[in-house]
């Protein structure tokens, strides 16, 4: 039986629900909880970190990741945050975003042989595949906009849909350098802070045991009176001996290790996919590339004014980079040859965590030597 009337403590709390204090009494437990199991969270992490090396706390929460894995903002991406752990199931650069950069050039080849070492005239109409067609009534692109005419490259930009940001095209030739000293001197990262002034900071954080791809962290100076930006991102490349063409991508992900600085500004949407294809061999000179860019600086100033710095920072950045493949060309600075090191060999640890069909899938490429780092 219950008595007829509530205790007095009840009738009290009734009382200041029906004043609106219910919801508050709701927020106050639901914020118990939540830092309750935050906490119980991190004495977890600490008491892992003392307890397992580096490499076996990455092996244990991937494992615990796979078993918990769910949809985007499940408890498990928390649980990696407060770990400590950047979790690479879900932020490596896969295959398929190589292929698609790869892709990409043999339709500008396709369209037209352009842009031989005597430049290019005119640039071939915007290729379009089957699904590009069939999605066009649902997210048209913008056509490609010619923003610079050079000897030795093209720059187009296209409005990137539903924001204010612009997407830029390089399409260039070098026939003085290899393709190998250009392509090392990209991946390079001790170099470049040699003939890259504006580098403040730019060191690799983590690297993936499975697919090669590696977190890097890079600070670099922004015009004045702007403050400085900082990049985290993961890259991967691939080098195709057999269909002779390299490929670079990159874009911008979170680390645990790495987060915000009050000193610099970070940019969190930035993307690169660098294509290139040899006139003959990696080791002769001559060859063409195509550079697709974006990136939100988080500036305040107007589309035109960012579209200027980046439209008249990127050639400077071309040249800088291909005098500094001139001077590795001629012996003047030693650079790491990331073509002929060999694949990152996946210890025992990561291969117990590898999903079979994953492993399998890596290791069964066919003819074409592909080497990662």
């Amino acid at each position: 039986m219950f008595p007829r009337r509530p205790p007095a403590s009840l009738a009290a709390w009734l009382a200041g629900a029906r004043g609106g204090g219910l919801l508050a009494v709701l927020a106050n437990q639901c914020r118990f909880v939540t830092g309750l199991r935050v906490r119980r969270a991190q004495q977890i992490a600490q008491l892992y970190g003392r307890l397992y090396s580096e490499s076996s706390r990455c092996v244990l929460l991937g494992r615990l990741w796979r078993r918990l894995r769910g949809p985007p903002g499940h408890a498990s991406v928390l649980m990696a945050a407060l770990a400590g752990v950047f979790v690479w199931d879900e932020e490596r650069i896969q295959e398929e975003e190589l292929q698609r950069s790869i892709n990409e050039m043999k339709r500008l080849e396709e369209m037209s042989n352009i842009f031989q070492s005597s430049g290019v005239e005119n640039h071939p109409p915007e290729p379009k595949t089957p699904a590009e067609g069939n999605e066009k009534s649902k997210d048209k692109e913008e056509p490609w906009e010619m923003v610079m005419d050079k000897k030795h490259f093209k720059l187009w930009r296209r409005p990137i849909t539903g924001t204010h940001l612009y997407q830029y095209r390089v399409f260039g030739t070098y026939t003085d350098v290899t393709p190998r000293q250009f392509f090392n001197v990209q991946l390079d990262t001790e170099y470049r802070k040699k003939w890259d002034a504006l580098v403040i900071k730019l060191e690799v954080i983590e690297r993936d045991v499975v697919s090669g791809s590696e977190v890097l962290h890079w600070v670099t100076h922004f015009p004045y009176p702007m403050y400085s930006r900082d990049y985290v991102y993961v890259r991967r490349y691939s080098v195709d001996e057999e269909n002779n063409v390299m490929v670079l991508v990159s874009r911008a992900v979170e680390h645990p290790s790495v987060p915000e600085s009050p000193e610099f500004v970070r940019v969190r949407s930035y993307e690169s996919q660098m294509v290139i294809r040899p006139h003959k061999s990696f080791d002769e000179n001559g060859f063409d590339y195509l550079l697709t860019y974006s990136d939100n600086p988080q500036t305040v100033f107007p589309r035109y004014c960012v579209s200027w710095m980046v439209s008249s920072g990127m050639p400077d950045f071309l040249e800088k980079l291909h005098m500094a493949t001139l001077k590795a060309k001629n012996m003047e600075i030693k650079v790491k040859d990331y073509i002929s090191s060999k694949p990152l060999e996946m210890s025992s640890e990561a291969k117990a965590t590898a999903p079979s069909s994953e492993r399998k899938s890596e290791g069964s490429r066919g003819p074409a030597r592909i080497e990662y780092a």
